[in-house]
């Protein structure tokens, strides 16, 4: 797609999010170096990345913000709905996946949601993913896999979004503990990286219905 293209979908993006009142619109970027510049002069609460960027695409810029500013949020809006942009997204340390047909209430809705520390999916995304999950990455059966109260509290708050070290303080624990755990909980699942027991946390996570 061109420039133009890019250009019209931030303009009715623009006008869409300036109609709330709480959300103040920063700057806008026009590919994914720039978008790296603005969260490194700005310092905002959340950037909101598509994956196909000039330049630089979304995935690698959302890589970059995350190692640079891990308090930033970064939330993806794309065309892509296909697994494997979404499990990169999420192993770069995407705070949020929402396909672009999302509903302008929704996308605001969802903006405000992550913004409280939640990840945000679009139902699509959600779908997709739980499809995936569900066909077994494991070639164990998960029937016979027993998940720890201490490993379900730490999958709870991995679900969140929460790195090794929030989750440290927020359980009084070490984050050595906490790195072990993890490691046992994706031995036992057959789980590779990151990328993946995000994606397990959210779908198994407890009472993170808010």
């Amino acid at each position: 797609s061109s420039d133009l293209d890019h250009e019209v979908v931030r303009a009715g993006l623009r006008r869409l999010l300036s109609i709330d009142k709480s959300i103040n619109i920063l700057g806008e970027a026009a590919n994914g170096e720039d978008a790296i510049e603005l969260v490194r002069l700005y310092k905002p609460h959340l950037a909101l990345l598509d994956i196909l960027m000039p330049k630089m695409n979304g995935i690698e810029a959302t890589k970059r913000i995350k190692s640079e500013f891990k308090d930033v949020l970064v939330v993806m809006l794309t065309a892509f709905e296909d697994f494997n942009h979404i499990e990169k997204a999420l192993a770069a340390g995407a705070d949020g996946y929402l396909s672009k047909d999302i509903a302008a209430k929704e996308l605001v809705s969802a903006i405000h949601k992550a913004s409280l520390g939640e990840r945000v999916f679009s139902k699509s995304v959600l779908s997709l993913l739980q499809r995936k999950f569900k066909s077994g990455d494991s070639e164990e059966d998960p029937n016979v896999i027993t998940i720890s109260k201490r490993e379900q509290e730490i999958l709870n708050q991995v679900a969140l979004g929460k790195t090794s070290e929030e989750i440290a303080d927020f359980l009084n624990i070490s984050t050595r503990t906490v790195h072990s755990h993890r490691a046992n909980i994706m031995e036992k699942l057959g789980i590779k990286n990151t990328a993946g027991l995000v994606r397990y946390a959210i779908f198994n996570a407890e009472d993170l219905k808010k």
